[in-house]
């Protein structure tokens, strides 16, 4: 087995909506905001190459917006996952499978490109099958107010089209050494590989954990659905991280992209930043 981190680009979000209840002036020491109160973020995927199968682990925003929403969300990466798959001898038709840990479009936006007429939309994946937990799904077509902005319709519902997707419907293992859990705190059915490397348990945390910066319970997502869900998931996933010390991978963090944590009196804590 072999694991790659894949750079798909970046986007601004605000500070404030990415750290909740939590003072700007706590956030702002360990994740600095620009003078619009907008946060940098990362949009790291995971290429695992097992056997003869190239899974890859999310995929960014994707390349398909208007200028409008670029700029909204300050999206820089464009051509980046592409560029990233070939710094490590790949092509997108080299992808087997795909898993969407959930279906916000910084996370599954990638799924889909324009045709080379650049006339309609087209899997970016062409011979992947597409695995997606059976819960998001359904949010994702009949999302909550709130949430509602966060889906993209077009980034995913063309993959059931193409008959390239695959349900998840509970948790378990997916391929050998890859198994997957459920976590409904962000939102419903969102998926956490825990990818067993050597003697290692990688986990690649997505919004779980978004960032080094998210590991103190209280620095919560203002995404969250539902934060006291969220709270509970954190904490026994954090204690159990730092009981088997699980290398966590930062899909969000553009500072850390790898860190272990440990207990401490404050509470579990980062242990040790490093690269994978």
């Amino acid at each position: 087995m072999n694991l790659y981190p894949i750079d798909t680009g970046t986007l601004k979000l605000d500070g404030g909506a990415m750290f909740g209840v939590v003072p700007k002036s706590l956030w702002s020491k360990v994740y600095p905001a620009d003078e619009n109160n907008l946060c940098t973020w990362a949009m790291r995927c995971l290429l695992v190459e097992t056997g003869n199968r190239r899974l890859l682990i999310d995929n960014g925003a994707g390349d398909y917006h208007d200028e409008k929403f670029k700029r909204l969300y300050g999206l820089d990466q464009e051509g980046a996952l592409e560029k990233s798959l070939a710094a490590h001898g790949y092509t997108s038709d080299d992808i087997t499978d795909v898993l969407l840990t959930h279906l916000h479009f910084d996370h599954c936006g990638g799924s889909v490109k324009y045709s080379d007429d650049r006339s309609s939309l087209v899997p970016a994946f062409p011979k992947a099958t597409y695995w997606i937990s059976k819960t998001q799904w359904e949010n994702a077509l009949h999302p909550n107010k709130r949430e509602k902005a966060s889906f993209l319709r077009e980034s995913f519902a063309l993959l059931h089209e193409n008959n390239q997707l695959q349900f998840i419907e509970r948790e378990g293992e997916l391929f050998p050494g890859i198994s997957l859990r459920i976590f409904n705190g962000h939102t419903d059915g969102q998926v956490i590989p825990f990818i067993r490397y050597q003697n290692t348990t990688v986990v690649f945390t997505a919004d779980l954990i978004p960032s080094s910066a998210h590991i103190p319970l209280p620095w919560i997502l203002s995404f969250d659905m539902q934060p006291m869900i969220t709270l509970k998931e954190k904490e026994e996933f954090l204690n159990a991280a730092a009981d088997h010390q699980y290398v966590l991978f930062l899909e969000h963090d553009i500072f850390t992209e790898c860190c272990t944590v440990q207990r401490t009196e404050k509470g579990v804590r980062v242990k040790d930043r490093l690269e994978l």
